[in-house]
């Protein structure tokens, strides 16, 4: 009976609570529902529905419940103020009289990122022979209780509805608890109660929603298993202050600091309704329409943005609302002592405006020259200058935007216009006011200790002049993080197309030799031909942007290092992608241009396989594709791993002095590896014996016409020899050795 009670007002809660609203809740093509609880965003069930794992919610489809995460904790309403209401259930010491023998059921409950409301829920405990503990971690470890003593269920020893220590006992929750145990104990072991109350319960229960019934709890308490509890959630760590503009809270929303001292919640403006997590999620409420207004009469109400006016109507002057004395006829006096007071009012009101307008935009070129100068803006502007008037640079076209012209170009950081998310940061698209396509990629988090660093690598990047470089345009630095300009290249990602459908297209054996080849040039001109040797740190297919064309543009040069010209290396913390990272760098923080050697192995077997860098999916000894890819290599089984779409008989000769150059590169030792100019002459080698290969093919009366005439000239002259040992001359130079690396 007592279980029935508790679902009943626990499910009229729910329907209170999730009635219709005028604006947006959820995500388009989101689930709304599940069995009588609303989904809203941030929270939802299934991805791009939910902000993050957290707010995951799990919908049994069979009993129509929803439950946190997948776990066992039953859902029964989300509030947008930063409550959530679920189930959790009681612990329990109860004793067999008969035996004398004890049972303990005792509940440990972890909530993640979630805690328990220390406002809206109490520690409570129930039976005559009963102590209880709270144990766990909130601000800092803890341990609480209270205890419940009575020697009848008489009504005049246990007072009903109240929990002040006779049968039952009720405490507040300690702040920020998210893991807690509840342990109930008996002091007696019911031995004195046992006949009318056998058992000792603990649990947490919303404020106020438990009813303490001395002749009903005592004994038959153990039928309720569960009792609704408020958890307090929020959007991160961080403060309104402290995330300004970059909150989650949409149009017509305000930012609230959460109450359980962490992060923040939002809330649409008062007039509003809706979910202020959402695009537009606020929609102005019509109170003159759903009648919530307090106007005289209905035909008084005008509804307007986020609110209402009470207005006479024409001809007429007064007090329209409830506490007015109603609407008259206007005489000529009232009508200019109403316009003069009018037109005053509006006056100073725009003037009100104006002074308003002024201080917010003197405000704001404040912040932008803060930032300007925070991230290094005017000895970026010096040292660019400084070196556009004593020479002529590839660097000297970069510009630096104003925040103006990037939002313009973004139409204010659309989602739309979101090309891709990283470690690094965000990049988008955008169109300039010459309509040229760029790439603007926004960092997620600053370092002002890093302004002269990032000073040096923009003016150390915009001097690269390589074809097979994404190009550097400019950079803005009016904002809290500095944001960086490039060409756009449409093509996507040379991971994109080994290992995703997004672009429908085949990559052939001459188009993925070319692209290494380009990538190999590329990093051997930032090791060798720029004025200060730059390791780039992080390559990988995702990083090398594919044009038209399909030529590589190598990218991302967000986590490289300068090094300087007198030093071979650098000890730095290590940064990378797993899979690419070289581990001698990773066990010593000693960088040097053999890093990068490695990580391009390893991209140059993924493009021989075909295979990922690092799969889980893969044998425990097959995760890493380096060591398989030495190992398959080692013991003669390359065909097991090839990508057979791109390997053919032709080119199996080739791929393989490709594949044996890749394990070379990805020596654990550094010093075994060679240089990339090196790497980058051996494929210039390949892909020229690729191109007379293919030449041969479709010309082989010619070809053969020709090696004829070599072979008699060189069986009559010696000095003509040279025709084919210069023609094998590159594929002997690419058969090494396995095991020596030689």
């Amino acid at each position: 009976m007592v279980r029935s009670e508790v679902l009943f007002l626990a499910l009229l809660c729910v329907a209170v609570q999730t009635g219709p609203v005028n604006g947006q809740e959820v995500q388009p093509g989101c689930e709304t529902r599940c069995g009588d609880v609303t989904i809203k965003y941030p929270f939802g069930t299934s991805p791009d529905c939910y902000l993050n794992e957290y707010f995951l919610i799990t919908c049994n489809e069979t009993e129509q419940k929803a439950f946190l995460r997948g776990g066992n904790i039953q859902v029964l309403n989300i509030s947008h103020d930063g409550g959530l209401r679920v189930l959790l259930e009681k612990s329990s010491l109860c004793n067999n009289c008969n035996t004398n023998t004890t049972l303990l059921h005792r509940f440990e409950f972890f909530l993640a990122s979630f805690t328990l409301s220390y406002t809206k829920n109490k520690f409570t405990a129930v039976g005559c022979d009963t102590y209880a503990y709270l144990t766990g971690t909130g601000d800092d470890d803890y341990s609480t209780g209270c205890m419940s003593v009575c020697n009848s269920d008489n009504a005049f020893q246990v007072q009903n509805g109240s929990c002040s220590g006779i049968g039952c006992c009720q405490i507040p929750i300690p702040r920020k608890v998210n893991r807690f145990r509840i342990l109930p104990r008996s002091f007696n072991n019911h031995s004195t109660v046992c006949n009318f109350n056998p058992c000792s319960y603990a649990f947490i229960v919303e404020d106020g929603f438990f009813n303490f019934w001395a002749s009903r709890d005592l004994k038959d308490l153990g039928n309720v298993t569960e009792f609704p509890v408020v958890l307090d959630w929020s959007i991160g760590n961080k403060t309104c202050d402290n995330v300004g503009d970059t909150s989650l809270c949409s149009q017509n929303s305000k930012c609230v600091n959460s109450a359980r001292g962490q992060g923040y919640t939002c809330q649409c403006l008062p007039g509003f309704d809706g979910n202020p997590y959402l695009h537009s999620g606020c929609k102005d409420i019509d109170e003159c329409g759903l009648g919530t207004h307090k106007c005289k009469k209905p035909e008084f109400c005008k509804n307007a943005v986020g609110s209402f006016e009470c207005l006479c109507p024409k001809g007429y002057v007064g007090n329209a609302t409830l506490e007015g004395n109603g609407c008259t006829r206007k005489k000529s006096e009232w009508a200019i002592i109403l316009l003069g007071t009018t037109i005053g009012f509006l006056v100073f009101l725009l003037g009100v405006c104006c002074l308003n307008l002024e201080l917010r935009r003197r405000k704001h070129i404040k912040l932008r020259e803060k930032f300007f100068e925070q991230n290094g803006g005017f000895m970026l502007r010096q040292r660019l200058y400084g070196r556009q008037s004593s020479t002529s640079t590839p660097g000297e076209d970069i510009k630096i935007f104003t925040v103006e012209e990037i939002k313009k170009a973004t139409d204010d950081y659309d989602e739309s216009k979101i090309l891709g998310e990283g470690g690094q940061g965000t990049v988008y698209k955008g169109i300039l006011s010459d309509n040229r396509e760029v790439a603007i990629k926004k960092a997620r988090i600053g370092d002002s200790s890093q302004v002269e660093q990032f000073v040096n690598e923009v003016v150390v990047v915009s001097q690269i002049n390589h074809r097979n470089v994404v190009k550097l345009l400019g950079c803005c630095l009016e904002t809290e993080v500095p944001l960086l300009v490039y060409e756009f290249v449409s093509n996507g990602t040379l991971f994109d197309h080994l290992h995703t459908s997004k672009f429908g297209t085949f990559l052939p054996w001459e188009d993925r030799l070319r692209i290494a080849t380009e990538t190999a040039e590329t990093l051997s001109y930032l090791h060798s031909s720029t004025s200060v040797p730059i390791i780039h740190r992080d390559v990988k297919p995702a990083n090398i942007l594919l044009d038209d064309n399909f030529s590589a543009k190598v990218s991302d040069f967000g986590a490289s290092k300068l090094i300087p010209i007198d030093q071979e290396q650098v000890t730095t913390l290590v940064q990378g992608t797993m899979g690419y990272l070289d581990p001698e760098y990773f066990h010593s923080s000693a960088l040097n241009e053999k890093s990068d050697v490695y990580s391009f192995g390893v991209v140059l077997m993924e493009l021989i396989s075909g295979q990922k860098a690092l799969c889980f999916d893969r044998p425990q000894n097959a995760k890493h594709l380096a060591s398989h890819f030495a190992s398959a290599l080692k013991e003669n089984r390359l065909d097991e791993i090839l990508d057979t779409r791109a390997v053919n008989a032709k080119n199996r000769e080739r791929v393989k002095e490709a594949a044996v150059l890749a394990v070379r590169c990805t020596r654990v030792k550094g010093e075994e590896r060679p240089r990339m100019k090196e790497v980058a002459s051996a494929l210039e080698g390949l892909k020229v014996v690729a191109k007379d290969r293919q030449w041969i093919d479709q010309y082989p009366e010619e070809h053969e016409h020709l090696l004829g005439e070599q072979i008699l000239k060189s069986e009559g002259d010696s000095s003509n020899s040279g025709f084919v040992s210069g023609f094998d001359s590159i594929h002997v130079a690419t058969n090494f050795d396995i095991e020596s690396g030689r």
